[in-house]
């Protein structure tokens, strides 16, 4: 296909962002109240999070200023950080209710994996990032490369920090794109063929250990990018796996420099309290190495959502959520701890 530039109003450059104020919403006193009324609320009814939605969960201030934020994630710069949130005042599952309702105000929740987790964990779960069944949450400790979830917004909210560390990154898909169809079409063009994923042991019974989505989409004027990189190339293992072509391969290592130019990426520290969102589509993020010290408790954790927006009202059908309808069979909370 004819690659072509899109949405060039969602460029951003890292340079235009060195103001953290730009995109962090900090909240305010009374936006504050307004969560601890709503947390209180949700727990009358229920300490299981699956058990409450958006209407119990009122925040008839703050829901407002989170649309805005949500507009801003569909059609602007694709990222934010909500900060303001006192982690001292609040025990994990006070926690975990407070991430939930908030994003109950941004989407619908969206399962992350084979066992249905729509509240899932991201600290050091003790397996190896060279095991092919590995998903990037469940590592510890090393760096995690540019990619995309699946789903249109990924958040996370982190409960605790390690001893060193661990600093959040985003990349702007859209700029990615479009200057790859300015320097090198070709490549641009290949990305929006069909590439495979490694399922990493989580397709249905007896079903293929992959699968297959373009990297690049063009819909109805707008991009949708995913591009996990790690498990593209993980696919190959299996025989049955469509070969990735050499152009496909130069494209990707094209796309990966370009992601790791720190033109095209910002980092963000995230403090226990902190929430940060994602438009899976326009962002690709990842997090730089970091240190925990478990005898001390200080343990790395960020709390995980996917979540389906409203804001967003068409995209392919490889990108609906129920495109992954094995995981939607048993929906479920993790609520780990770790210390």
């Amino acid at each position: 296909m004819q690659a072509r530039i899109l949405e060039p109003e969602c460029e951003w450059r890292a340079s235009e962002l060195a103001d953290e104020s730009v995109w962090t919403e900090v909240l305010d006193a009374a936006e504050l109240e307004e969560l601890d009324s709503a947390l209180r609320a949700a727990l009358e009814k229920s300490s299981d999070v699956l058990e409450i939605g958006r209407e119990d969960f009122p925040l008839p201030g703050l829901s407002g200023r989170l649309a805005e934020v949500e507009r801003e994630l569909i059609r602007g710069r694709g990222f934010t950080r909500l900060r303001g949130i006192d982690r001292d005042r609040y025990d994990q599952a006070e926690m975990e209710m407070l991430y939930w309702g908030i994003g109950m105000h941004l989407g619908t929740p969206w399962p992350q994996n084979k066992y249905g987790h729509v509240l899932g964990d991201v600290t050091d779960q003790g397996k190896a990032p060279d095991d092919p069944t590995t998903r990037g949450n469940e590592i510890g400790g090393a760096a995690l490369p540019f990619h995309c979830d699946g789903s249109d917004l990924v958040g996370l909210m982190c409960l605790q920090n390690g001893i060193e560390g661990g600093l959040s990154a985003v990349a702007n898909s859209v700029s990615i794109h479009n200057r790859l169809v300015e320097e090198s079409p070709e490549l641009a063009a290949e990305l929006y063929a069909p590439q495979p994923f490694d399922y990493r042991g989580e397709q249905t019974e007896g079903g293929r250990p992959y699968y297959e989505l373009p990297i690049f989409s063009d819909w109805n004027d707008r991009l949708f990018v995913r591009c996990i990189p790690p498990y593209i190339v993980a696919s190959q293992r299996h025989e049955s796996t469509p070969r990735l072509t050499p152009l496909a391969k130069q494209a990707l290592k094209r796309l990966v420099a370009l992601a790791d130019d720190p033109e095209y990426h910002v980092h963000m520290e995230l403090r226990p309290g902190d929430i940060q969102f994602i438009n899976n589509f326009h962002v690709m993020h990842g997090r730089t190495a970091y240190s925990d010290a478990r005898e001390a408790g200080r343990v790395r954790h960020l709390k995980r959502l996917w979540l389906e927006t409203s804001e967003l009202e068409d995209r392919p059908p490889y990108f609906a959520n129920s495109a992954q309808s094995h995981w939607n069979e048993k929906r479920s909370a993790s609520r780990m701890t770790v210390n």
